[in-house]
């Protein structure tokens, strides 16, 4: 008669192995989805710096071509910038600039007559830090920063509703 040998553990190890291997596939998936939220967050935040820039460059082109605007003269255009504080309504503050060219003359009128124009550069940059741009902070997790331009010329004329000289 033969004695039969029998081998245990073998079922041991492999539970382990499929064990570890599920335990990193589970680590995987939560680091991704983790990093999948946080793109998604920035996402909606990079979205509302660009409004909030494009409402800053609204406002500036409010005041160069409203009678009565801060920016209304090139003198008003080229002083300091003016910051807009919509922390209330989306979290970011705007520096607005306003940067005014001498006149010149582009072109005529229907009568021949030269045509004086004034070119305006307004520059809105938005971000989610007490001033902006903040460079200290820049490098850091959930800053958010967005620019941006606009050019607009206007007629040098003699009406009241024209740029003044």
């Amino acid at each position: 008669m033969t004695k039969q040998i029998t081998q245990k553990g073998f079922g041991a190890i492999a539970a382990i192995v499929v064990l570890v291997i599920l335990a990193v596939f589970a680590g995987a998936i939560v680091k991704f989805g983790t990093a999948q939220q946080l793109g998604s967050a920035q996402d909606i935040e990079s979205a509302r710096a660009w409004q909030a820039a494009k409402a800053g460059t609204d406002w500036g082109l409010f005041q160069i071509f409203q009678p009565g605007g801060i920016w209304r003269t090139a003198a008003g255009c080229n002083s300091a910038a003016q910051t807009l504080n919509l922390t209330a309504v989306n979290g970011f503050r705007v520096t607005v600039r306003c940067a005014a060219t001498p006149n010149y003359v582009e072109g005529e009128d229907a009568n021949g007559a030269p045509q004086t124009v004034r070119g305006y550069r307004i520059e809105a940059v938005a971000c989610n830090s007490a001033i902006c741009p903040d460079d200290n902070v820049a490098t850091t997790a959930g800053y958010v920063e967005r620019a941006r331009q606009v050019i607009a010329f206007c007629p040098v004329g003699t009406l009241a509703t024209d740029c003044p000289p």
